[in-house]
């Protein structure tokens, strides 16, 4: 039998002439009436709002006004398509219409997913920026086995150089390098006593990687600056995004690579370009060491606008599946 899925909503009398008209064809054209309430779930207002009723039969769609003959005509292309398709696929198309009204587990927790994916979005953005500064704490708490089972958790996913990287508990929030060239500030090598960082390749910065700290310097978060203001920005612009209601557009991915992609991309690559001294680019890029702020800055700019940039299309792929997924529970009730 056809499913006819027909957008309604309370005291629409549009909605109630269509039902009359397709009662009317019923006998002609034996069809399934599935209604579905567009109050019931945002993205359904924003698809159909302007439009109902809206009449889906088969592959086709109707947008009012709409016609008894219209609805006569659609029924019948319906009813011929499925037809041919029953001559063609025989057993495989009952097959794949019994699927399709059928919902399944995977359906109802795909179903609360793209409902409920910024808050899960959120949450593990919440925790991946959150532990890094969990671990200096558990450090100054007398703590330092789950501490340390922090920095080792981190360790492939970041340099955790503790001199690119925010202190906690101690004399200064960084320790940047004397090539930095930031006045006031303890130096990294003067701090700690490791010398030779200036060059990129020397042992000396694996023992910068593993120095977590002590009481009077404190103790360093398990992400280095940059990381942290990303994902940090990151759960800004989801938390910003949820309380918009989801209202805002994507950012055009040309203003992505300008002001996400651009300054990262300058200050991170000067820097790590300039410090392998290649003879022929030392008279155009001297060496030298971005700071704490322009690291910052910079993590942060590509957080957010790499969020604008993607989660709107997120949402956009979301709800498109949450209209799929409600048809479906409709026509499987309607079905059962």
């Amino acid at each position: 039998m056809i499913n006819v899925t027909l957008y309604t909503r309370k005291d629409c009398h549009l909605c109630e002439q269509i039902k009359t008209d397709l009662e009317a064809l019923q006998e002609d054209i034996p069809h399934r009436l599935v209604e579905v309430d567009i109050d019931g779930d945002p993205s359904l207002q924003s698809a159909f709002g302007e439009f109902i009723p809206v009449v889906e039969i088969g592959p086709y769609r109707l947008k009012a006004p709409i016609t008894r003959q219209e609805l006569h005509m659609t029924l019948g292309a319906a009813s011929d398509r499925r037809t041919q398709l029953v001559d063609i696929h025989g057993d495989a198309y009952h097959a794949l219409v019994q699927r399709s009204q059928t919902v399944s587990k995977a359906d109802r927790f795909s179903f609360w997913l793209s409902k409920h994916y910024l808050a899960v979005v959120s949450f593990v953005l919440f925790l991946y920026v959150g532990l890094p500064f969990l671990a200096p704490t558990l450090m100054e708490a007398g703590i330092p086995g789950a501490a340390r089972a922090i920095y080792i958790m981190y360790s492939p996913l970041c340099h955790q150089f503790g001199f690119r990287s925010f202190f906690l508990f101690g004399e200064q929030p960084y320790y940047p390098l004397k090539e930095a060239g930031l006045s006031g500030v303890l130096d990294f090598e003067s701090a700690t006593g490791i010398t030779g960082l200036a060059n990129p390749n020397g042992l000396a910065r694996l023992q910068a990687r593993a120095y977590i700290g002590n009481p009077v310097q404190g103790y360093k978060v398990a992400l280095c600056e940059r990381d942290v203001a990303i994902y940090a920005s990151m759960l800004f612009f989801a938390i910003f995004f949820a309380l918009s209601k989801r209202r805002i557009k994507p950012l055009h991915w040309m203003f992505w690579l300008l002001l996400g992609l651009g300054p990262i991309g300058l200050d991170g690559f000067s820097q790590l370009f300039s410090q392998f001294q290649w003879a022929w680019l030392v008279q155009y890029l001297p060496y030298r060491e971005s700071t704490p702020f322009l690291r910052t800055m910079t993590g942060a700019f590509f957080g957010f606008f790499t969020a604008w940039y993607g989660i709107p299309y997120l949402e956009e792929t979301m709800r498109e599946s949450r209209q799929l997924f409600i048809k479906k529970f409709a026509v499987s009730d309607a079905a059962n």
